[in-house]
């Protein structure tokens, strides 16, 4: 088992937040979590790494509970969360070179191969600040590539990307989980593209999980992602109703 959310709840001063969110994720998944803007995607995401505390629940990463074992449960898992964490004023490469400091078994030909295989090859001494949203989308992907985890967590990766970037960015994932058996957890509020790579789904709205799927079940009752995300909401709140 990759990834084990139980009964996750985080809820803020103003009323928004997740609420008993729980999934499992075994290795080798790519597992969708699909939801508009305020579903709660984030919160999760910001949770299973460590950047933000649960009122109640429990997180396990390859076997390892977040809150026993802290900082060594992440030791397998890049991320990216909203806007990566990046030096504006250094380039791509610098950017990459930095953050290998902290991975002792990333050398200099893994960087190129990361600058490869993002597409930022021809950019690489760019300075940050230069690049467009899509670019330092393609940077942070790179960063969360970089030391070969067996988890990568990315919080909207095709945010800012023209559509030949999104379909970069979707082969690379599809690379890394088919070549390395790496497990990707991706959000999107965007159906289509969690429909043409995940295995499996879960649909989120208004901080609640309101089903799991996989893929081929989601194909097979409804014929598409779209469909079965606005059923599946509607038959949500219907039973909210009559259980109010």
């Amino acid at each position: 088992m990759a990834l084990k959310i139980n009964n996750l709840t985080k809820i803020y001063k103003n009323g928004r937040g997740i609420k008993e969110v729980s999934f499992q994720v075994n290795e080798g998944d790519i597992y969708g979590l699909l939801g508009p803007n305020g579903s709660g995607k984030t919160t999760t995401m910001k949770i299973i790494t460590g950047l933000i505390p649960a009122y109640q629940g429990e997180v396990e990463i390859f076997g390892k509970s977040i809150e026993k074992y802290g900082e060594r449960s992440l030791e397998e898992v890049g991320c990216l969360i909203e806007a990566p964490a990046v030096y504006d004023y250094l380039s791509a490469r610098k950017n990459l070179e930095i953050a290998a400091e902290y991975y002792s078994k990333v050398k200099a030909p893994q960087i190129k191969h990361i600058l490869e295989q993002t597409g930022l090859i021809k950019y690489q001494y760019d300075k940050v600040k230069e690049f467009s949203l899509g670019m330092k989308q393609r940077l942070g992907l790179a960063l969360a590539l970089l030391s070969n985890p067996k988890l990568v967590i990315l919080d909207e990766p095709a945010n800012g990307l023209d559509i030949e970037g999104m379909v970069d960015i979707r082969e690379i994932i599809v690379r890394e989980a088919k070549a390395n058996g790496t497990t990707f957890l991706i959000s999107s509020h965007l159906a289509h593209e969690l429909e043409i790579i995940c295995s499996k789904v879960a649909i989120m709205k208004e901080g609640q999980l309101f089903k799991t799927a996989t893929m081929e079940e989601v194909i097979n009752e409804s014929g598409t992602l779209e469909k079965y995300f606005l059923k599946t909401v509607e038959s949500g709140r219907r039973d909210l109703y009559e259980n109010d």
